[in-house]
């Protein structure tokens, strides 16, 4: 079981940024390095969607609509995953989760809300 905390959402204006954490306080440090993580977002009536992923070797991929002013990051040593958010856009609005793949699992923390409004 991998036990994942989000935090860092909140209400942002147009053109704002956000840095996303996901905290793995549970995670043996050597374990979380070898983690396939990523982050993932639902807005209202919509699918959850891939927005930025991260490798065990630190290979990253965003999605289009992200690609250039996200950058999804990992502190191995913390145990924590980031995901900086510049040029917020009122389609950003949704709900961020962190995903970890391990184990033939995939494990979800709880999201944390992003809403970019004015």
């Amino acid at each position: 079981q991998v036990y994942l905390v989000e935090s860092g959402g909140g209400l942002v204006q147009p053109g704002g940024s956000l840095r996303l954490s996901c905290k793995a306080p549970r995670a043996i440090t050597s374990v979380f390095s070898q983690y396939v993580m990523g982050w993932y977002r639902q807005a209202p009536g919509k699918q959850r969607e891939l927005v930025a992923s991260i490798s065990a070797n630190r290979n990253t991929d965003y999605s289009d609509s992200v690609k250039g002013r996200c950058t999804i990051s990992k502190d191995n040593s913390r145990k924590i995953l980031y995901l900086q958010m510049n040029n917020l856009k009122p389609e950003d609005t949704a709900v961020y989760y962190c995903k970890v793949a391990w184990g033939g699992s995939d494990y979800w923390g709880q999201g944390t809300q992003v809403t970019v409004s004015s």
